[in-house]
């Protein structure tokens, strides 16, 4: 998923790149900081990369500056008189957003107690943007008391964002908790904070959205479904927790991985979709259908697979439940529902008629039938109808851009 407009977006892109300074701790995870850079360059974000004298046993200096077309900078330049201003000044005071990535567990102490005593934490201290933190240590390290009371206190302070921390085999070959969060999900959370400035409007709202394409069966191999990959609602679930948000995602079969701090239902059928929505119902905040639910369903289901020459040469049909008036005729006064709608042609009158006689407070209507929009692509555009007849235009950009806009709208109506 990519930051920067598409060329053919009707959005302008950001008169001046957004500048991002990556400092890398002394971890084996600085490997994979290599990626970020990397990834971050490509979508035209201007990188610069400090790395203590522990990361530098891991990745060198040369590798960061080749891939950020940018120095990197050491703390032997920390302390050189050269520049004419001060190092850590003229990189706390440039950067929009501070990546922390490894963040060991002697970066996190200095942190938390405001000691200053290399490039990384003096630049830390020499800045206001908001800094992104993602953890990675040995499981015994990260689950020590100390460590996890310094965790809890430095998020205390609104300036600091955490990807969270993955489980899995680490490279001393335990198993647990300790792996940093993968590449992509720390330059989609870096992606969020370009446009939030690091606000957490949604800190305690509980976020409840659908995402993907349900399927119907004939029999064990063959189904009535529709090209959604899931895209749109993992850019809102996304958007949300990058928000503060308390983010369950109830979805069906999708492409991309999900990630690690997001509650996920997996469910297929729109009948699974409808038990697992309802259940979740009860004390969401907003709830967002963002799925391509099937409307019809095989009436006949087949345990074994069907032989090609018993494939009926007509296929008779039956409804599936209304996933939308089921939640509309359960949802409380004070919970938002939203609605989506993936039209041709005209979007917006059949959006009106869906708004309506479902009884949204909101609607999505978007495009699938313009060029590089809706199903399976990364870009998306749409309109925002509510029931006061308020309407907003999202023009062409990415989907997280479209989910971060879709959220803005709702903050803005006051609803929550």
């Amino acid at each position: 998923m990519q930051f920067s407009p598409n060329p053919n977006s009707q959005i302008s892109p950001n008169p001046q790149p957004y500048r991002v300074v990556v400092a890398v701790g002394g971890g084996i995870a600085a490997y994979k900081v290599c990626e970020v850079v990397s990834t971050l360059f490509k979508s035209g974000v201007e990188v610069k990369v400090i790395l203590t004298n522990s990361a530098q046993k891991f990745v060198t200096p040369l590798t960061f500056s080749t891939l950020s077309r940018n120095s990197a900078y050491t703390d032997e330049n920390f302390w050189q008189s050269s520049q004419p201003r001060p190092l850590h000044i003229e990189l706390g005071e440039w950067a929009d957003i501070i990546l922390i990535a490894p963040l060991t567990a002697n970066t996190l102490g200095k942190l938390v107690h405001g000691i200053a005593d290399n490039l990384l934490t003096n630049t830390i201290l020499a800045s206001r943007c908001p800094v992104l933190l993602a953890p990675a240590m040995n499981t015994d390290m990260w689950e020590q008391a100390s460590v996890q009371r310094n965790w809890e206190l430095l998020l205390t302070d609104t300036r600091y964002h955490s990807t969270g921390i993955s489980s899995g085999l680490l490279a001393c070959d335990r198993v647990g908790q300790g792996r940093m969060t993968e590449p992509s999900e720390i330059v989609t959370h870096i992606q969020s904070l370009f446009h939030t400035k690091g606000d957490r409007a949604l800190t305690g709202k509980r976020i409840l959205i659908s995402a993907g394409g349900t399927r119907e069966f004939l029999d064990p191999v063959r189904f009535i479904g529709n090209p959604s990959t899931g895209k749109m609602g993992l850019a809102l679930a996304q958007a949300a927790q990058h928000r503060g948000g308390n983010v369950t995602l109830v979805h069906a079969p999708i492409n991309s991985n999900i990630p690690h701090n997001i509650k996920s239902i997996h469910c297929t059928t729109a009948e699974e979709m409808r038990q697992a929505m309802i259940e979740e119902l009860w004390n969401q905040d907003v709830i967002i259908m963002s799925a391509a639910v099937a409307d019809v369903k095989p009436r006949n289901y087949s345990k074994e697979k069907l032989a090609k020459k018993e494939l009926p040469e007509t296929l008779p049909l039956a409804p599936v439940p209304d996933i939308l008036a089921a939640l509309a005729s359960r949802k409380q006064t004070h919970q938002q529902l939203i609605g989506f709608a993936a039209q041709t042609g005209d979007i917006i009158t059949p959006a009106m008629e869906k708004l309506q006689r479902k009884n949204l407070d909101a609607i999505v209507a978007n495009p699938i039938d313009q060029p590089d929009s809706g199903f399976g692509y990364d870009y998306n555009q749409a309109v925002i109808l509510d029931k006061q007849g308020n309407r907003f235009d999202i023009p062409h950009c990415s989907k997280l851009q479209m989910a971060h806009q879709i959220f803005d709208f709702v903050l803005k109506s006051g609803a929550l």
